[in-house]
């Protein structure tokens, strides 16, 4: 299945616990430059690269994700994140950098040469969430065997 980026797609919808909202809006509004959505006293919304993020306070159900070893790094095994164009990935890694947000795993390029080559970061969001920002090489290599 080729994938291409003009091509008609649907934004996803990701609800996920969170321990503090104003650390999450500073977090995922500042940081991430994501516009907030609708809010309560108990959750708020981002808009997420164009997906649907809804923040939810629930302290009691975050817990350290367990790790798998890929391309000779531990990656967290619940994470998410977005696929960017090198240049938007760029321009978020050096952000990021200039911020100074700690990586949990520092930007590099996976699978050198192989199918499926991609540049990809790991960082935290203030509640220990795991997201990924990656960018193909290519973009037919998104799901590539």
């Amino acid at each position: 299945m080729n994938y291409k980026p003009d091509e008609l797609s649907y934004p996803f919808h990701l609800a996920f616990p969170v321990a503090d909202l104003e650390k999450t809006i500073w977090f995922y509004g500042d940081v991430l430059e994501c516009e907030i959505g609708r809010r309560s006293t108990r959750w708020v919304d981002f808009n997420f690269f164009g997906h649907q993020l809804s923040a939810h306070l629930r302290p009691d159900e975050l817990s350290d994700t367990h790790k798998n070893p890929v391309d000779g790094h531990n990656v967290p095994v619940r994470h998410f994140g977005v696929i960017l164009d090198m240049d938007r990935w760029n321009i978020l890694k050096k952000r990021l950098e200039d911020l100074k947000i700690s990586f949990i795993i520092e930007p590099y390029t996976r699978f050198k040469g192989k199918p499926g080559e991609q540049s990809t970061m790991f960082i935290k969001d203030p509640s220990g969430n795991a997201l990924e920002f990656k960018a193909f090489r290519n973009w037919d290599m998104i799901f590539e065997k």
